[in-house]
């Protein structure tokens, strides 16, 4: 009987996410059809975070400084106090840029208290961006990782211009290359999906607000309005925090896109752990209970289903075949948009309880002092030193 209930409660929980959460698991959020290009091409200025970025940054800034767009367009990159040579490498990168396209390459020193590395060095750029005497319309934010096609920014101007967005969005492709990215790359993009229904997020009716931090094209004017960077400068989840600001001021847009890729590297299980945990438990704002929650949740979710078909009977067993059978569906889309395996689908349950497991070590590296480690920084709770 206990079994029986089990399996009910885990079916209704599927049933609930394909039939009346925003339609996440169909990847319809798309940029794949343009808007008509505005009547007048805004000016825009990219700003470039980039620690330590000798493996992405010259083709990230290369693909930047070359871009197919009819407006005003610049570029600075900020060296967060990197030691190898990234500067260099962008500056040698927008060698031969097109004429008047503005390059400019600012260092960091130092982090402020109070603020994480990437914001830190945002705001640093964005300052920079404007105080110039023809301070842009538009920010394209945009991580040294990310390699844009040739009409990535026109793209995502006309879609801004057309909609009357503060925030456009792009979900970039990330690397799905190595086996521990195929099993785990679509499933991370899916999850954050199920959390943040890009349909919600792109309707101006409901507060589901989410970005993308690798792609994002904001308003000036609508940023000064929703406080700058600095009214999320200790955010270690910084793209969605920026989103909800931003949603306050007017609407905001996120898609799935093949315009705007990530080149960094998952090579092995042991980079995919610490990309995910990294940030897992600030997700839960470092609650204990909502750690307790969400375990608790994934488990009845992902795992009673498949657990029942092995060890259940009768009715249980049943329900549970039909609830693993809907989570392996919902999965394809993305699978197809990856272009990897769909047998991958099957494997959800076992992907989720790795997913669980991240989550746990990320609430422990939190405990320990080690929360939000990246390139040499521990930046959870940045607001507190």
């Amino acid at each position: 009987m206990v079994l029986d209930v089990i399996a009910a409660l885990s079916l209704i929980v599927w049933l609930y996410l394909l039939l009346a959460r925003g339609g996440f698991w169909l990847c319809r959020e798309r940029d794949d059809a343009v808007p008509a290009p505005p009547v007048h091409w805004p000016r825009v200025t990219a700003v470039v975070p980039a620690r330590n970025e000798a493996e992405c940054i010259a083709r990230s800034a290369g693909a930047l400084v070359r871009q197919e767009y009819a407006g005003e367009f610049s570029v600075i990159v900020v060296d967060d106090d990197s030691d190898d040579g990234t500067a260099d490498l962008a500056r040698r990168a927008a060698e031969g840029r097109p004429a008047g396209r503005g390059f400019e390459v600012f260092r960091s020193r130092g982090l402020a208290p109070g603020w994480t590395g990437k914001l830190w060095a945002l705001k640093q750029g964005v300052d920079v961006a404007m105080a110039s005497p023809n301070p842009p319309d538009y920010l394209l934010l945009t991580d040294a990782d990310i390699v844009h096609t040739p009409d990535s920014l026109a793209a995502l101007v006309s879609r801004a211009k057309d909609r009357g967005t503060a925030l456009t969005s792009l979900m970039a492709l990330l690397r799905c290359e190595s086996f521990a990215e195929r099993s785990h790359v679509p499933a991370f993009v899916y999850f954050f999906q199920m959390l943040f229904p890009f349909a919600w997020v792109n309707s101006p009716g409901r507060n589901t607000a989410a970005a993308a931090g690798g792609c994002m094209l904001v308003r000036a004017d609508a940023l000064t309005q929703a406080g700058g960077i600095e009214s999320i400068r200790s955010a270690l989840i910084d793209d969605c925090s920026l989103a909800k600001q931003l949603k306050a001021v007017g609407p905001i847009w996120l898609g799935l896109t093949q315009r705007v890729r990530s080149i960094r590297r998952y090579p092995d299980f042991a980079d995919v752990r610490h990309m995910i945990s990294r940030s897992a438990y600030a997700q839960l704002n470092y609650s204990p209970l909502l750690l307790l929650g969400t375990t608790l949740g994934l488990a009845l979710t992902f795992l009673a289903g498949p657990l029942l078909v092995l060890f259940g009977e009768g009715p249980a067993r049943v329900m549970g075949a039909l609830t693993w059978t809907l989570m392996a569906i919902s999965l394809q889309p993305m699978l197809k948009f990856y272009r990897v395996s769909p047998f991958w689908g099957a494997a959800l349950p076992a992907i989720a309880l790795a997913y669980m497991l991240y989550t746990l070590d990320s609430a422990v590296r939190y405990m320990r002092g080690q929360g939000g480690h990246w390139k040499g920084r521990v930046q959870a709770g940045a607001s507190q030193s």
